[in-house]
């Protein structure tokens, strides 16, 4: 795949595109070879993209980890099309890296990549977006499981929910069939059952919640205030943001000595 289509069909910013458009000049691809390479093999790439940033160094807002990973996801393009895998969960899987991007500017003011310790997933075929949501190859107590993540864009509803399920069994048991697992997990700060005292029963949220068994909670986790709120972690709870039913309750909840924390659940599959 050219680089322009690319970044077009994944709707990259047009502020990005240029940077990128400069950084190609700096990255030598010889010397980037051996990482990227093994960054597009979901069994090397954790550690790859570890070597890479150290290769990179003075990496001016990760813009040259940023054109990596998007050079290996042209490469694994046409491992899509070889496996017959629908070019819309290519592009709507890739599509994380213009959201993140937009996520980045809204948290912090500008625009910058800041989610490459994540999307090496996606660029090594780790990570699918099927629907509404994505899926991970994972193991769990040394077994094969698919870790569902929910995407900020994602929708909640129950037959959105249902149908990407239905989707994902189909899909994976199609084009990954040696990957035998029994099971989908979910660890999320939207699988607390703090939610629970927060939203109305009939809640999206709720009822995604209540397809898994929660197995364990960590109210020490504080990722939730960056997801929920889109503001840096260390936000005094004051100044949090209240644009949202869940946004101000969570807040009040903040504000008198409480908090959301995150939980780990499972789908136990017949």
């Amino acid at each position: 795949m050219e680089r322009e289509t690319l970044y077009r069909l994944i709707e990259l910013p047009a502020e990005v595109i240029n940077r990128l458009q400069a950084v190609c000049k700096e990255v030598d691809i010889e010397q980037t070879e051996p990482y990227l390479e093994r960054l597009t093999e979901r069994s090397t790439a954790a550690e790859a993209y570890k070597e890479l940033g150290a290769f990179l160094e003075e990496d001016k807002d990760h813009m040259r980890m940023l054109y990596c990973q998007l050079e290996c996801v042209r490469r694994i393009y046409d491992r899509y099309r070889q496996k017959g895998i629908a070019e819309t969960v290519y592009v709507d899987t890739m599509k994380c890296f213009s959201r993140f991007l937009r996520e980045c500017e809204q948290k912090n003011g500008r625009m910058f990549f800041d989610r490459g310790w994540w999307t090496y997933r996606q660029a090594s075929m780790g990570l699918f977006r099927i629907g509404a949501l994505e899926y991970e190859f994972d193991e769990h107590e040394g077994q094969s499981v698919i870790a569902v993540h929910i995407p900020s864009d994602a929708d909640l509803s129950p037959e959105a929910v249902e149908q990407s399920l239905q989707e994902a069994g189909a899909f994976f048991g199609t084009y990954y069939p040696e990957f035998a697992y029994g099971r989908y997990t979910c660890e999320s700060w939207l699988m607390s059952p703090v939610l629970k005292q927060l939203l109305q029963e009939q809640s999206n949220i709720v009822a995604f919640q209540e397809r898994f068994t929660i197995l364990s909670e960590d109210r020490e986790d504080r990722e939730f205030i960056e997801w929920l709120f889109q503001v840096p972690a260390g936000t005094a709870y004051d100044r949090l943001p209240e644009r949202t039913t869940l946004q101000r309750k969570a807040k009040e909840l903040l504000l008198a000595g409480g908090t959301v924390g995150c939980a780990f659940g499972m789908i136990e599959l017949s």
